[in-house]
């Protein structure tokens, strides 16, 4: 486990050593703050016209903060392969792979070190948001169990798109492609349930199944459900075990 955190350490290091940790969690702290204050200016608008009419004013937790932690995996989606293209694709490129692979570390600490080490970084991008939402507290009174369950959502969610993106970073040297193949793969898996609207019952189930997205719709509503979770933590794993696939192979071709 020592080795792990070392290289987890060394990786998150590497990201606040260039200005690309501080570009990407400057972008989504900008851009969730652009929703967080559309959102809050309908709610405003919304409980007014409401409470004027003599009815109850809404549920912020329903109609504004669930509504922001979507349209923020929507953010995630465009983030995410700035993070994940340069982890193995910077080792080829530099050189620096051979050195890794030859070091006394197994390929399991090594993935799991830069798999942690990018969750590092991705943790950090969700800590600033957690001022957003604080200010509601400070004024209103929301419920926080279902923005707990919201960020867990959102934190699985991050995790398979990590693990999606080391094992594409695995396959290229060249940063620029791993990017672009990075988002292809996670727009298919956004956007996979679309199909399933022109298919069969068996076919739509599947692929809604298989879309990312529909398993976050209930995090984002503060229901947290077993089946959920069971589908993000495979999908992790499944992810790092072909990454260490390749990672293998890759030993074997040098």
């Amino acid at each position: 486990m020592r080795n792990v955190l070392t290289l987890a350490d060394k990786e998150l290091r590497s990201y606040f050593s260039s200005p690309i940790a501080y570009v990407i969690i400057g972008l989504f702290a900008l851009l969730f703050g652009y929703f967080y204050y559309a959102y809050l200016y309908i709610f405003i608008r919304s409980s007014a016209e409401m409470m004027q009419g003599g009815g109850r004013a809404p549920n912020i937790n329903q109609q504004m903060i669930a509504s922001v932690l979507q349209n923020s995996a929507v953010i995630i989606l465009f983030v995410m392969p700035m993070i994940t293209m340069r982890t193995y694709s910077e080792e080829k490129r530099s050189g620096t792979i051979e050195l890794l692979l030859t070091s006394p570390v197994t390929d399991v600490q090594i993935i799991l070190g830069k798999f942690f080490g990018a969750m590092g970084l991705y943790v950090a991008m969700l800590a600033v948001t957690v001022l957003y939402i604080a200010i509601l507290f400070w004024f209103g009174n929301p419920e926080w169990r279902p923005i707990a369950a919201g960020y867990l959502g959102l934190l699985l969610m991050g995790g398979c798109f990590i693990s999606v993106g080391l094992l594409i970073s695995s396959l290229t040297k060249n940063q620029i492609v791993a990017g672009i193949l990075t988002f292809t793969v996670f727009l298919m898996l956004w956007i996979i349930n679309w199909i399933g609207e022109s298919s069969g019952p068996t076919t739509r189930e599947i692929l809604n199944y298989l879309s990312i997205t529909e398993h976050f719709n209930d995090f984002a509503r503060g229901v947290i459900d077993t089946k959920h979770l069971i589908y993000y933590l495979s999908f992790i794993t499944f992810g790092l075990f072909l990454t260490a696939k390749s990672v293998d192979s890759e030993r074997w071709r040098g």
